[in-house]
């Protein structure tokens, strides 16, 4: 056994009262259901990088590794535990220094059916640009993803993770952390997997550091959704801005918890942080849960809030009266909800890209 399995086997259960696990427990998510053990025989997805239009990838280098740490501490069991099982596995993606194009990267990921895993890492080089587009899609019966990654001073990238698997769970961990007057834009867009748990943390340690995070989820059937996301502000000047949007229909469920941290010394900081949920059936359930810790008072700005409701009946009835089905102006007022975080993700490149992918998923609400 090796260090990284003891380590996790060292950690206790986490409880219920964790603010991580409150509403979708370890031992439901975990890949058996007993948390005392690591499962052999966790094979990796089938994982490959391309260009948006078809090209190669040039002056990227992308290498597998035995062990690539976490830029900064995360919830100690998921984190443990997708580290545990990827050991020697671990996929290295490194953009150089003023590496730039203005064609998306696409980063596709293909399980393959059974209990599979993987560690991707991002390392952005400083004053590079780059848009990489992730893509999950393919069955399996349980899937774990790490996603690690540092931004270079000065650095931008957009980072959209698409989520059209199906199985479940998904149990997905990011801790991405971001250099002095970089920028990130992250994205988070699920249209399937029947369960789905995440622990989504940024950390802004340098001065400048900018965010912006965007979450376009539709959940249908019986879906059970569960995002935390966490934003924890260290340096002075840094900015960071969350909008989350999801969409409810059929007997599904959603959870999205926000916890946003500015902590002593992060002078001028300025965060905010919005849920909206949009109800397609009485049956589906939404609970958001914003949260803040602030401990500087030198603070530009600093909120939160949450809404939850049903589709506008007022423009329901407008799109109706002018020749629209009631399906077909539902699935327009809920294409308009989601477009508005889907919309802020890139270019209008990207964004056409992101409307096919996920434009198929409103034929199940």
């Amino acid at each position: 056994m090796g260090a990284l399995e003891e380590a996790y086997l060292s950690l206790e259960e986490p409880p219920r009262s964790d603010h991580l696990w409150r509403y979708t427990p370890w031992r439901r998510v975990h890949p058996t259901g007993d948390p005392n053990e690591i499962p052999s025989g966790i094979s990796t997805p089938e994982i490959s990088l391309t260009m948006l239009d078809g090209r190669e990838i040039s002056g990227i280098t992308i290498e597998t590794e035995n062990e690539i740490s976490a830029p900064f501490d995360g919830s100690p069991t998921s984190i443990s535990f997708l580290r545990a099982i990827t050991n020697g596995k671990a996929i290295h993606v490194r953009i150089p220094d003023n590496w730039r194009s203005k064609v998306p990267m696409v980063l596709d990921i293909k399980p393959t059916g059974g209990l599979e895993a993987a560690h991707i890492h991002i390392e952005v080089g400083k004053f590079s640009e780059a848009t990489l587009l992730t893509r999950v899609q393919g069955g399996f019966e349980w899937l774990g993803l790490l996603r690690t990654g540092v931004t270079g001073d000065g650095s931008h990238l957009s980072d959209v993770l698409v989520n059209k698997s199906q199985g479940g769970p998904l149990v997905r961990v990011d801790a991405l952390r971001l250099g002095r007057d970089s920028s990130l834009t992250a994205g988070t867009v699920s249209a399937g997997s029947a369960s789905t748990k995440a622990d989504i943390r940024y950390l802004l340690d340098s001065p400048g550091a900018n965010l912006s995070v965007l979450g376009s989820l539709l959940s249908t059937g019986e879906m059970q959704l569960d995002h935390h996301i966490e934003i924890n502000h260290i340096a002075s000047n840094t900015f960071s801005r969350l909008g989350w949007h999801t969409a409810c229909g059929g007997h599904s469920t959603s959870v999205g918890t926000g916890m946003l941290r500015i902590e002593k010394g992060a002078k001028q900081a300025d965060a905010g942080q919005v849920f909206h949920n949009l109800l397609l059936s009485e049956k589906a359930r939404a609970n958001s849960i914003p949260e803040l810790e602030v401990e500087e008072n030198d603070v530009v700005g600093c909120g939160h809030g949450t809404a939850n409701g049903p589709v506008d009946e007022s423009q329901r009835f407008y799109l109706m009266a002018r020749g629209l089905s009631d399906k077909e102006a539902e699935d327009a007022l809920v294409a308009a909800f989601l477009n508005s975080t889907l919309s802020e993700m890139g270019s209008e490149d990207v964004h056409q890209w992101l409307i096919e992918a996920v434009e198929d998923a409103l034929s199940d609400l």
